[in-house]
């Protein structure tokens, strides 16, 4: 009875053994089929999987990037593809809301002005600017594609950095696509650039900005060594690179993370200020960043994206490129953050990561400003 009762406990165990081996091979099975597999291309294929917020991030990035997912969502587009009736929802809906914000929180002056024939607008701290600042100007360059930002779009990139840094921000109303193409953009820098330098020395003067404006910053220098004027003191490329387009795996895995869709690798299919006839996207006064001679000439040059961003490569191969030229560099990539969190219409000064960028970006032109550099 003894042997039969171990007999039977013994059939049982192997049972139970044979079936924990059987479901611990399904188990490998599924979990094979749930991998990534890779095509001699290099290209990965990624079965859905659920990617949860940062745990790394604050919990005001948290509550600020559920607002930007779904704060663009709610801005349809013109109808018939009027672009001035798209441009008109998204200031109404999301770019004058996010100015008014900004405004309770920094005190500031806005003023239009034309500078070298080309509108801008100039912003001021109202307690007034800092005195080590009073030979010192920023230029901002607003993004939104080379097609949409104008006006307050440029001047919600530019009331912090204002405030904050208790200097004079004058941001750019730059001609865009689709009614105006490249080189246009950059022209209209070179004249706003070129009047300021009237009143005051080149190496006081930065340039920066978010997405386009990233690239039009990047862009902006090159055209200035093509047109023999002198580099700027200090640059800014946020949210990009110094190239067109978007590329790399941020293009995908950054969109992912946003609950989007990558954008095309060709310029021309969703960027129409590119969109001209035997243009290369690889001309250094579109792409500077494929030219080590023209690089080598960029002043010291600050990158700024976020984990979530789809400028995260070009921004960290940016920085790669200009430091390998020998120019003095910085990136900064903030967790969690999606693309020009700090810059965009639903930004939110509370977040600490976006008051970290702030920060940085006064910090850095503080500290370049007014330096000769050979």
């Amino acid at each position: 009875m003894m042997m039969q009762h171990w007999w039977g406990r013994g059939i049982a165990g192997a049972w139970i053994a044979a079936f924990s081996l059987t479901a611990a091979a399904a188990d490998e099975v599924a979990t094979k089929a749930q991998r990534p597999t890779v095509d001699v291309n290099g290209t990965i294929h990624i079965p859905a999987f659920s990617v949860p917020y940062s745990s790394l991030a604050s919990e005001e990035a948290k509550r600020h990037f559920l607002k930007f997912v779904h704060g663009f969502d709610s801005i349809p587009g013109g109808e018939g593809g009027d672009i001035n009736a798209g441009r008109r929802r998204l200031d109404d809906q999301l770019m004058r809301p996010g100015v008014e914000r900004l405004r309770s929180v920094f005190d500031v002056e806005i003023t239009p002005e034309m500078i070298g024939g080309v509108q801008t607008d100039v912003v001021v701290p109202k307690p007034g600017i800092a005195r080590k600042n009073a030979h010192r100007v920023l230029i901002n360059l607003h993004g939104g594609g080379f097609m949409v930002g104008a006006r307050f779009g440029g001047q919600m990139e530019s009331i912090p950095i204002a405030s904050l840094g208790a200097i004079k921000v004058i941001t750019v109303d730059y001609r865009e696509g689709p009614e105006h193409s490249f080189p246009a953009a950059s022209e209209d820098v070179a004249k706003v650039y070129s009047e300021l330098l009237k009143r005051y020395r080149a190496e006081n003067i930065g340039i920066y900005g978010c997405s386009a404006g990233g690239m039009l910053t990047a862009e902006s220098v090159a055209w200035f060594q093509t047109h023999q004027l002198p580099r700027p003191g200090a640059i800014g490329i946020f949210g990009s690179g110094a190239l067109v387009p978007m590329l790399g795996d941020s293009n995908y895995m950054g969109a992912a993370l946003m609950a989007s869709t990558p954008g095309p690798e060709d310029a021309k299919k969703f960027l129409p200020y590119f969109d001209v006839p035997g243009l290369d996207l690889k001309d250094p006064l579109v792409s500077p960043v494929y030219s080590p001679l023209v690089l080598a000439s960029f002043p010291p040059s600050l990158l700024i994206t976020g984990t979530r961003d789809s400028g995260l490569s070009p921004a960290a191969y940016t920085h790669a490129q200009l430091t390998k030229a020998g120019v003095e560099a910085a990136l900064h990539v903030w967790e969690g953050a999606a693309h020009c969190s700090f810059a965009q219409p639903v930004v939110d000064p509370a977040v600490p990561e976006t008051r970290q960028a702030w920060d940085v970006t006064v910090k850095f032109f503080d500290k370049h400003l007014g330096k000769r550099h050979p």
